[in-house]
């Protein structure tokens, strides 16, 4: 019923499409980019329930007060605490690699404001649990969720993060001018 109702609403309400071409094995980490509006939660949280797709997402902590926090965290929230210098990566990477089944979303901009220098969490968490990480973009000018390319990573961050940014530079955000490769 949810997966009908999340299809429904996403694809024929509100016109989305998806182009989606990469295999989704038990364990990877989607980079999903751009993150311009608060917006791309709900495209994402319908996205998921509408392809049966269970997948965490990491959200500063500020968001889980009471009554989201309980909401958040059952939709697969993971609170992250900004403030704090955590190895979060390293925990991360762990609980994938002692895992049957481990999905995670991340916005690799860390921020709905423009960002050139990305985050590198998601790239790290997949390099130590050998997990390919899915490339999906959201496009708002074409109603377009696109996931066609994945990456493993080898560890030569200098040079794969460029590439892994290059994907995404035709997709355009809720709010084009906050978004940077």
């Amino acid at each position: 019923m949810q997966k009908a109702l999340c299809s429904w609403l996403l694809y024929r309400l509100m016109g989305w499409k998806k182009v989606v071409t990469v295999e989704h094995p038990d364990k990877y980490i989607i980079c999903l980019a751009p993150h311009t509006s608060n917006w791309d939660f709900l495209i994402g949280q319908l996205y998921c329930r509408a392809e049966g797709i269970k997948s965490n997402y990491l959200m500063k902590k500020e968001w889980f007060f009471w009554p989201l926090g309980p909401i958040f965290r059952m939709m697969g929230g993971i609170p992250v605490n900004r403030d704090k210098k955590t190895s979060m990566t390293e925990a991360l990477a762990e609980a994938a690699k002692g895992a049957k089944e481990f999905r995670l979303t991340i916005t690799p901009e860390g921020t709905r404001s423009r960002n050139p220098d990305w985050k590198k969490g998601f790239y790290f968490v997949a390099l130590k649990a050998q997990m390919p990480i899915l490339l999906y973009g959201v496009d708002y000018e074409k109603k377009l969720i696109q996931c066609t390319k994945s990456y493993v990573p080898t560890g030569d961050v200098e040079n794969e993060l460029p590439e892994i940014k290059q994907y995404f530079a035709d997709f355009k955000g809720k709010h084009p001018e906050k978004f940077a490769i």
